[in-house]
């Protein structure tokens, strides 16, 4: 079956980013399969009811974040995923907004495992006074906010006492980092607390080693934070 697309209503300078996020979705969710051949841009113009240059521009986009390839006489086809930058915040935002198998979820732990760990120890010894403040506004309002759980507010104050974190490494390589990771957590938390659970303890396991200039119990209470079963994913 061929995919269907809605037209694009709004005016905007920017419908080939509308158009590249309606088709990135479309891969994401795997209606338009790994290695298959999208329709073609007679359909396609028509369906999003847009010219040939603007969806030139979507597809050059897509083709950008490794999610496509064009072939002479072939077609546009979808890259497989070992293809795809999933480190590039526009693709991470698109994600968002898409059911994603566990598998995704899992593979972008294993990377939090790998990195924030160490970022949380390095926080420890060197956050400013002012970022320090900041962690504190910011697990308070966490407290808050898990003895009335809203998921949207949980999601907003938990990606900033994240990014706050690797901010506070004074690493010039893990704060842009951090921003990237910053997009990632929001797509993540939403799953992780789809059902409430939000790990305030090992938050505050994390803030109070921090606070109190310790690494290595920061690292420990980080790394007790990345346990799968505390995620809502077994363990593999």
């Amino acid at each position: 079956m061929t995919a269907q697309f809605q037209v694009i209503t709004e005016t905007s300078r920017n419908l080939n980013i509308q158009i590249a996020r309606e088709i990135a979705q479309k891969i994401l969710s795997g209606e338009l399969p790994q290695g298959g051949i999208i329709p073609g841009e007679v359909y396609l113009c028509a369906q999003f009811g847009v010219s040939r240059t603007v969806l030139r521009e979507a597809i050059k986009l897509l083709q950008s974040k490794g999610m496509l390839e064009s072939r002479p006489k072939v077609g546009t086809r979808v890259c497989s995923e070992t293809q795809w930058n999933f480190l590039d915040a526009q693709l991470l935002e698109w994600m968002a907004g898409v059911e994603t198998t566990e598998s995704v979820y899992r593979q972008f732990l294993e990377l939090r495992r790998a990195i924030e760990p160490q970022a949380t120890a390095l926080a420890a010894t060197r956050a400013t006074p002012e970022q320090r403040a900041g962690l504190t506004e910011a697990f308070e309002q966490m407290a808050a906010i898990a003895k009335n759980f809203d998921q949207q507010q949980w999601t907003e104050v938990d990606t900033q006492f994240h990014r706050i974190i690797f901010l506070a490494t004074g690493n010039s390589f893990y704060t842009p980092f951090g921003n990237v990771m910053a997009a990632m957590l929001q797509w993540f938390i939403r799953f992780s607390s789809k059902e409430g659970g939000v790990c305030i303890d090992e938050h505050r396991q994390i803030y109070e080693a921090i606070m109190a200039e310790d690494p290595e119990r920061a690292m420990q209470a980080s790394m007790s934070l990345m346990e799968s079963h505390k995620h809502r994913l077994g363990e593999s």
